[in-house]
């Protein structure tokens, strides 16, 4: 199974010990399952962590902004995606999610933004939450 995470779910998923990091986790033990990611979502991330309001969880979990980057990066599949043709979220911003969906063939996408989640589908693919994606992977 090929999925993306937005970003959200991965600050979640590398901050935080709830749905979203039992999912990556899950993903990361599997060989069947694959998180693929882009240069702009990458981009994203490392923006997302230097926030000064990130800083203290960071310290909780004794990590560097770079380390956290640097351990996501090595368990996903890095891609380039074409632009969408035509704007499809409500922000402009979700829409290279589904760009890089759709150029990684995703069967799923992953994230806690209303933006993407009200959509529930596109081109195929689903678009859910990451407990649902538990649910979905029978944990």
């Amino acid at each position: 199974m090929r999925i993306v995470f937005d970003t959200n779910v991965v600050i979640s998923a590398l901050l935080w010990r709830g749905a979203p990091y039992q999912l990556f986790q899950k993903v990361r033990q599997q060989a069947n399952l694959h998180i693929y990611s882009s240069v702009v979502l990458l981009e994203e991330l490392s923006g997302v962590l230097s926030r000064p309001a990130l800083a203290k969880q960071l310290s909780a979990i004794g990590w560097q902004a770079a380390d956290v980057l640097r351990d996501y990066t090595c368990a996903v599949e890095i891609i380039e995606a074409a632009p969408l043709v035509h704007p499809i979220c409500r922000d402009a911003d979700d829409d290279h999610v589904l760009a890089l969906a759709l150029a990684a063939q995703a069967d799923l996408i992953v994230s806690g933004d209303q933006d993407l989640l009200v959509l529930e589908r596109f081109e195929g693919i689903a678009i859910t939450t990451a407990r649902q994606a538990l649910e979905q992977l029978g944990v």
